[in-house]
C-alpha cells in the first residue's frame, strides 16, 4: 500500500507513459496504419480511491492493448490541466480524454485538440462543448434519481440537506436536477423539506463537513436526511453527524463505492452507495480512443447537455444502488472490494455469513 500510494503521489506531478502487449505494426488492437495509437488522458485528479481506480484501470487497458498513453494529473487546478493539454497535444497524440476540472473552461481545450485534428473524449464529467467525438459516463441522470429515491424512501418525511458536487462539474448539475425532480412531489406535498443546499467546491469533504456542521447548529440537528452526491463528501457529513450523537440516526446517501464508505455502510454510518464498475468505463474510454483513431464509427447515442442545449454522443453505463443489505450480493460478489476490507469494523458475529 505504501509503494501505491507513492505511485499515485508521483502521478500527479509527472507524466506517465505506457505501453506493451501488441508490436507496432499489428493491425489489431491498438494500432492505426501500422502504428502505436498513442492517448492523452489529461485528469483531473486522483485524490479519491475512485480517482485511482480509473487511473489504474485505464493504464492497463492500454499496456493490454499495446496503446501508448500518457496521463497527467491536474490536482484539481484548471489552469494546470489546460497546461497538461498543452504538453499532450505537443506530444502528438491521437485521442485526447478529458476528466475536465472545469466544464467550461474544458470547452476551450476541445477547441485546440480539434484545430489539431485531434479526437476529444470527455470521460465521466461532461464538457461544455457540442464539438466532443464522445461522452463517456456511467449514467449520471439514474444515479441523480437512485439517490433521491432511495433517500425518499426511507424518509418519505422530514427535514432534507441537500450536499451537492462542485459547481464547475456538470455531473453535480445534472444530479441536482434529478434528484430535486424525485422529491418535488413530496416537497410539494409538505412532506419534504429542504432545509439547506450547496455546491460543494471541487467536491472536497471538509467544505462538506462544515456546510452540515453549521447546517445542524442553524437546524437545531433536526433534520432527518442528508441526500450526498459522492462518498468522499459523505465521509466529512458522517463526521459533521458523529461530533454530534447523530451518527446512523440520519440517513446519508453517497456514489462511488469507495471502500470507506462500502465500510460505514457495514457499520450503519452511511446508507447507500451507487456502484459504478470503473474498470467497464475506463476499458471503454480506451476501446473508443482507438476506434477514433482509426477513423471507426462508435456506438454511441445523443446526449442532450442542458448547459449549452446541444446533444453529443454519448456512451452511459449502467449503475447499481448499493445498500447494507446488499453489500454481499454486489461489490463483494463482483469482485471489486474483499469481504473481509468491507466488515473489517464490524464484530465477527454481526457479519453476513460468506457463501
Amino acid at each position: 500500500m505504501i509503494l501505491r500510494s507513492a505511485f499515485i503521489t508521483l502521478c500527479a506531478f509527472f507524466i506517465i507513459s505506457c505501453g506493451g502487449g501488441t508490436q507496432p505494426g499489428d493491425a489489431t488492437n491498438g494500432t492505426s496504419d501500422g502504428k502505436q495509437v498513442r492517448i492523452g488522458f489529461a485528469m483531473d485528479t486522483v485524490k479519491e480511491e475512485r480517482w485511482q481506480r480509473d487511473h489504474d484501470a485505464f493504464q492497463a487497458r492500454c499496456k493490454e492493448l499495446g496503446v501508448i498513453c500518457e496521463i497527467t494529473v491536474a490536482d484539481n487546478k484548471a489552469d494546470k490541466q489546460a497546461n497538461d493539454v498543452d504538453n499532450l497535444l505537443t506530444k502528438g497524440i491521437d485521442v485526447l480524454v478529458i476528466a475536465p476540472s472545469n466544464a467550461k473552461q474544458a470547452a476551450s481545450m476541445v477547441e485546440k485538440a480539434k484545430a489539431q485534428g485531434v479526437p476529444v473524449i470527455s470521460y465521466d464529467r461532461l464538457i461544455d462543448s457540442d464539438k466532443i467525438d464522445l461522452y463517456i459516463s456511467h449514467q449520471v441522470p439514474v444515479i441523480g434519481r437512485r439517490i433521491a429515491e432511495y433517500a425518499l424512501e426511507k424518509v418519505p418525511e422530514g427535514n432534507y440537506v441537500m450536499v451537492y458536487g462542485s459547481s464547475t462539474d456538470n455531473n453535480a448539475h445534472i444530479m441536482k436536477k434529478e434528484q430535486l425532480a424525485v422529491l418535488k412531489p413530496a416537497i410539494d406535498a409538505g412532506k419534504v423539506k429542504i432545509v439547506a443546499e450547496n455546491f460543494i467546491d471541487n467536491w472536497d469533504n471538509s467544505l462538506a463537513l462544515n456546510f452540515v456542521e453549521n447546517t445542524l447548529t442553524q437546524n437545531n440537528d433536526n433534520v432527518q436526511a442528508i441526500v450526498v452526491s459522492n462518498d468522499g463528501m459523505a465521509g466529512g457529513v458522517v463526521s459533521a453527524l458523529s461530533k454530534r450523537g447523530l451518527e446512523g440516526k440520519v440517513l446519508v446517501t453517497g456514489q462511488d463505492a469507495q471502500l470507506d464508505a462500502l465500510q460505514r455502510i457495514a457499520e450503519g454510518k452511511q446508507a447507500m452507495t451507487v456502484y459504478k464498475p470503473i474498470i467497464e468505463l475506463a476499458n471503454g474510454a480506451v476501446d473508443a480512443a482507438i476506434k477514433l483513431a482509426k477513423g471507426e464509427k462508435l456506438d454511441a447515442k445523443p446526449f442532450m447537455n442542458d448547459a449549452i442545449s446541444k446533444e453529443v454522443p454519448a456512451i452511459l453505463l449502467e449503475v447499481v444502488t448499493v445498500d447494507k443489505a446488499s453489500l454481499m450480493d454486489t461489490v463483494i460478489k463482483d469482485g471489486y472490494a474483499k469481504y473481509e476490507d468491507v466488515f473489517r469494523n464490524v464484530p465477527e458475529n454481526e457479519r453476513p455469513k460468506q457463501q
